[in-house]
This record gives C-alpha cells, sequence and structure tokens, in this order.
C-alpha cells in the first residue's frame, strides 16, 4: 500500500468503531472480520493490534488484545483498555477461564457421530514454508494436549454446521481436529478444506475459511461475567443459506 491510497487516521477510526461490539472502561470487544490479522508479523502491514492506537484514552493508553484469532477466522476477540485489565484478561485466557464456542461448517456432512470431543493431541510442524500442526503419534515424544467439543446444529448430505468449544488453546486446534474425523472446514487450504461444496445439483462456492468465534464467556474485571457474541459475516451466512443450513444458523446466533 503506497501513501496515495492509504485510508486517512478519520477512516481508519471509522472502520476500528465499526467493529466495536462492547465497550467500557476497562474492555472493548471488536467483532473482527475474516482477512483481518489480530497482530503483526511476517508480511503484514495492517493489523487490529496496531490499529488500536487510534483509541488510545486522554493519558496516552493504547488498548491491547487479550488473545488472538487467525487471520481468516472472524469473530469476537477483545483488549483490555488500561494496564490492569489487560492482565486479568490475560490471566483469564491463560487459566482457560474465558469459554468460547465456534461456528463452522464443515465438509463431507455430519461427523460420524453428532456430537462429542475430540481428543488429539497436536504437534508442531514446517510445511510448505508454513507453520502447521498435525495429530501426535506415538513415535513423538513431546505433544500438546488438545480438546475440542462440538455438536451438529444442522447437516445436509455434503456440509454440516457445527458448534466448537475448545477446551484447550492450540494453533489451529480446531481446523485440526476437525481434518482429523474427516470434516476439515470449508475452504480450510491448509488442512483439505474444499472450496466448493456440492448440494441439490449444484456447487457453491466457499471463498474463505468458515469459522467465525461467535460467544465468548468471561468474567469482568469488576466482578461480573461479561457474554458477548457476534453474528457471522455476510458470506459465511450466505454459504450457509446456499447450503441449506440456514435456519439452525438463524437460530445459533440469535
Amino acid at each position: 500500500m503506497n501513501s496515495r491510497s492509504e485510508p486517512s487516521a478519520a477512516a481508519r477510526l471509522e472502520l476500528l468503531r465499526s467493529l466495536v461490539i462492547y465497550e467500557d472502561r476497562k474492555i472493548l470487544a471488536f467483532n473482527k472480520a475474516p482477512g483481518m490479522a489480530s497482530q503483526g508479523g511476517a508480511n503484514i502491514s495492517w493489523n487490529l493490534e496496531s490499529e488500536l492506537a487510534l483509541l488510545a484514552d486522554g493519558k496516552g493508553r493504547q488498548p491491547h488484545l487479550a488473545h488472538r484469532l487467525d487471520v481468516e477466522t472472524s469473530g469476537v476477540i477483545v483488549a483490555g483498555r488500561t494496564p490492569r485489565a489487560l492482565a486479568f484478561l490475560n490471566t483469564q485466557f491463560a487459566e482457560r477461564l474465558a469459554q468460547k464456542t465456534y461456528l463452522a461448517i464443515v465438509c463431507g456432512g455430519p461427523p460420524d457421530r453428532l456430537e462429542g470431543r475430540i481428543e488429539t493431541s497436536l504437534v508442531k510442524i514446517k510445511a510448505r514454508g508454513l507453520d502447521l500442526m498435525r495429530p501426535a503419534t506415538v513415535r513423538d515424544q513431546s505433544s500438546l494436549t488438545a480438546i475440542t467439543a462440538y455438536r451438529t446444529l444442522a447437516s445436509a448430505p455434503g456440509a454440516a454446521l457445527l458448534a466448537l468449544q475448545p477446551e484447550t488453546g492450540r494453533m489451529h486446534q480446531l481446523r485440526v481436529h476437525l481434518a482429523s474425523i474427516g470434516r476439515p472446514i470449508a475452504a480450510d487450504r491448509k488442512y483439505g478444506g474444499l472450496g466448493s461444496l456440492a448440494h441439490e445439483g449444484i456447487f457453491v462456492s466457499v471463498e474463505s475459511l468458515a469459522l467465525h468465534a461467535w460467544t465468548l464467556s468471561l468474567p469482568h474485571p469488576d466482578g461480573d461475567t461479561l457474554h458477548l457474541s457476534a453474528p457471522p459475516p455476510e458470506a459465511f451466512q450466505h454459504v450457509a443459506a446456499q447450503l441449506g443450513l440456514a435456519e439452525a444458523l438463524k437460530i445459533a446466533y440469535q
């Protein structure tokens, strides 16, 4: 992006504000768009964390994210507005006191068991120049415990809508776990998800990863429990409608 095409600070602030789903003196929550990086990194020139400087308070204190979502994943993400609030939130995530639920559209129809838990340990690997994960084998000397609870909300012959609750927070956990049971997330090109799904004689194109951070419940620094939710992006809803999953999706997030 060159200087001529770079949006003004006012335009960037307007975009950032459009993503806010909750705010108070200590916490900000956003509905992150798919394709938006949570934090900076290699080949990332624009990300949510750096944009939070636009929301600095009168003392110049910038909010900071308390966790992250993959670039391709949309949905609820929270930030602390003060150092003390951020430290509190970091503790909730580290001690697994934050309860998350995701929505995913998977390939291949419903899982063999419509509801269950996937308890498959994972190993970090480098493949095709990418940082990836794979299920651990008996030969692996070290691995990371990973547990995901899931339930099927609706299904079609070639796809299904699932609600996912990770009990651990490993990189790409949901994506690898679903691929490991033969139900990769639609458009997950890293783990075998198809970008086109057949339904009633037509092919439904899925252009972005069909994974959405739907709800998040966690303790608030003031003592209450904060319950956050965000509707899936329009592209996710459109794919669900084309696959005959729209009614279940509507019930889920309303």
